[in-house]
């Protein structure tokens, strides 16, 4: 784990994340297509500050969790476990994205026909992530 520094496209939020794991997941989930406009990429930090939080938006997506983005360039920068607070940071909301390795997938059943990952990790269906996660979610 590591420090590392990120922004949206616009550099009008900027954050610093603490023990930021370089594995990183993919979600295949119906929201986070309609939110990112296909795959969401996120890796757990430990502890994250933002600057201008001013054009910060965080929108409520469940009882358990809500998503970030800038305001100005509408660039998709966290998930939120509220229970835990607990940060999903969008990978590609990084600086630098060199020595992140994708380790896993979840709600793989509800990935479009058109691409596949490559590599070895687990998939996990839906039924399979809500087992897994059902702990921060009630």
């Amino acid at each position: 784990m590591s420090s590392r520094s990120g922004q949206c496209n616009c550099g009008a939020v900027r954050f610093d994340a603490d023990d930021v794991e370089l594995e990183y997941g993919a979600c295949h989930c119906r929201m986070c297509q309609r939110w990112s406009g296909g795959i969401f990429l996120a890796t757990s930090v430990g502890k994250v500050r933002f600057t201008g939080e001013e054009n910060l938006r965080r929108f409520k997506t469940s009882d358990w969790a809500e998503r970030g983005f800038c305001e100005i360039c509408g660039a998709s920068l966290f998930y939120h476990l509220l229970k835990l607070d607990k940060y999903e940071m969008c990978v590609g909301a990084f600086d630098n994205v060199d020595d992140f390795v994708l380790t896993s997938e979840i709600f793989i059943d509800r990935k479009p026909d058109g691409y596949a990952m490559a590599g070895e990790h687990p998939r996990l269906t839906e039924a399979d992530t809500i087992a897994k996660y059902s702990e921060y979610t009630n």
